[in-house]
Formats: structure tokens, sequence, C-alpha cells
């Protein structure tokens, strides 16, 4: 975590509080996590220490696994998705290994919870026809124009996270080379090509357009908001919409749209499932194989839609 961030702190009761934020500090120690994994973990153990505690206990140390089930099992009909799910169980199983190390307690609270199984989504994607519509969506010459077109080829261009795109400064993209260097989940460092087109678009950018957004406490942050800051996720998901709309891209359009659009058109064109493994930084090769199933899905729709001998 950044030494100039917030601290993150438990607002659980006092008595586990205690215990959380020793595990917050134990997990900065022993692992190499995101801020916003931490936060999520922080939210979610208070979350349960919020209930345990209506129930009458008072710490984690003495509190039975049936009263930490029970918290789950409210959550499971609450509507939340299976992965936060299984976050929370992580950040539970994390926190109990951790009170066992720390001679603590001396049994694990979590043994008799089960992690719900995973159903994985296909990811939206736009059609290579679709993505040239959105990418000539931006017109003229202003300089409000300039970014959003160097933003959204940039973004099909590197397959980049939203967060990861948000953040990206000058001294990160090496235009005359075209590649750039992006700090991804757990502060991992990747080298990622970007195109001709992408470089071409960012350059003008550079030049003709972020000079007019640039404020007397602006940074060095590449894509510059009004206010001369860096553009928010939720501000990248809604130009990323604007020019969608504009179009005519009438598909749900989500926040990793070009990222999954990126991915099955490498995939689509040839490229080794290696390579883009390493493009997007997935840690698991397995994230990335959910791509061949996208492709696999379009190839078999077009033998549905056009093979003769599936029609009369």
């Amino acid at each position: 975590m950044s030494a100039k961030a917030e601290p993150i702190v438990s607002r659980a009761p006092a008595g586990f509080a205690e215990d959380i934020n020793g595990f917050l500090n134990f997990l900065e120690l022993e692992r190499n996590l995101s801020r916003k994994t931490f936060e999520s973990y922080c939210l979610d153990l208070d979350q349960c220490a919020a209930f345990l505690a209506k129930g009458g206990h008072n710490d984690w140390r003495g509190v039975p696994g049936d009263a930490v089930a029970r918290w789950i099992h409210t959550l499971s009909g609450a509507d939340y998705a299976v992965s936060s799910l299984a976050r929370k169980l992580a950040a539970l199983r994390g926190l109990s290994r951790y009170l066992q190390h720390e001679k603590l307690r001396a049994d694990d609270f979590t043994a008799l919870l089960r992690t719900p199984k995973q159903s994985r989504k296909m990811p939206g994607t736009l059609t290579p026809a679709e993505v040239e519509k959105l990418l000539a969506a931006p017109t003229g010459g202003d300089a409000h124009a300039l970014r959003d077109k160097a933003l959204l080829e940039l973004f099909y261009s590197s397959g980049l996270r939203v967060s990861e795109l948000g953040g990206l400064t000058i001294q990160q993209i090496d235009l005359q080379h075209g590649f750039l260097r992006v700090f991804g989940k757990g502060s991992k460092e990747r080298v990622v090509p970007i195109g001709r087109k992408a470089a071409d678009a960012v350059a003008v950018w550079l030049e003709s357009g972020r000079p007019h957004f640039v404020k007397p406490r602006t940074g060095s942050t590449l894509f510059l908001s009004a206010r001369g800051t860096a553009l928010s996720r939720v501000t990248l998901w809604v130009i990323v919409k604007k020019y969608a709309r504009l179009a005519g891209i009438t598909k749900p359009v989500k926040p990793h749209l070009l990222r999954h659009s990126f991915a099955t058109h490498l995939l689509t064109g040839g490229a080794d499932l290696r390579a883009i493994q390493e493009m997007l930084g997935h840690a698991n090769i397995a994230t990335t194989q959910i791509y061949t199933a996208v492709e696999s899905k379009r190839l078999i729709d077009q033998h549905e839609k056009f093979h003769p001998r599936n029609h009369g």
C-alpha cells in the first residue's frame, strides 16, 4: 500500500477491530496485495463482526464456527455475487490462519465453511466492426475530442484495466518504441505493446489537447479531467458509454468492454494464449482461458446460423 495513502483501519466493535487491524498489518508485511484488496477485506470482516456482535459475541477469539456460518448463510440469500461471497470467505479464512499463527486461537473457526462454486460468465465483447465505429465516434479537433480519441484508441490497443488506464502517467508510455509500463494488481509491473494508431492519437493529445486541461497542481497523469486531475473509473465508464451510444452500439456497455474485446480479437487473430495472459497481467492462465470459450461460442453460433444442415 502507498505510504501517502490514508491507513485502512477497522471500524468494527473494539473486541473485533483489534484482531482485524493486526491481521491487516500482518498481510501488509507478508503479502503484496493491492490497496483495493485490503479495503475489501477490512469491509468484509467489519460486516461479519457487526453481525456477530448483534448475536452477543465479543471477539474473534471465542466466536464459534456455526455463528460465522450463519452470517454466510444470511448473505447467500441477499443476492450477493458468488465472487463477493468467495472473497468474504477468503478474508475470514485469512483471519483465522492469522489468529492460529499468533497463538490467539487454537482452532480454525472457518473449517466447516464451503466456498461457493464460481460460475464463470462470458465477458461481453464488441465485434471488430463495432470497435471501428466506437473509435471513430470522437470527432472534431477540440481538446475533449482529442482526449477521448486517444483514450479509446489506447484502451483497445493495450487491453489495460480501467483503473490502470485512469492512473497511467506520461512517464509510463514510450510512444517512440510503441509500449507502456504498467503496475497492475499487487503492484506487478508488466510491459504492454501499443499499436501505431494508438500511439499517434496519444501524441496528438499530448501536443494539442492535454495542455488545455493542465492546472497549477496537475501532475503527470496522462488523461486529465477538466479540473486537471486524473479521470475516475466512473468517468472513464461514462466516456465509453457515451461513444458507444454515438456509434449506434446497442450492447450493454461494461467497464472492461474494450479490454475483453482486445483479448478476444487477439485470440481470433491467432495470438498465443500465453502472450495474451502476459499483456492482460493475469497471474493464472486459467483466467485468460475464458477467452477461448468466448471464441468457441462465436464459432458455434456461426455454424448454427450458416451451415445448411442446421436449417429446414
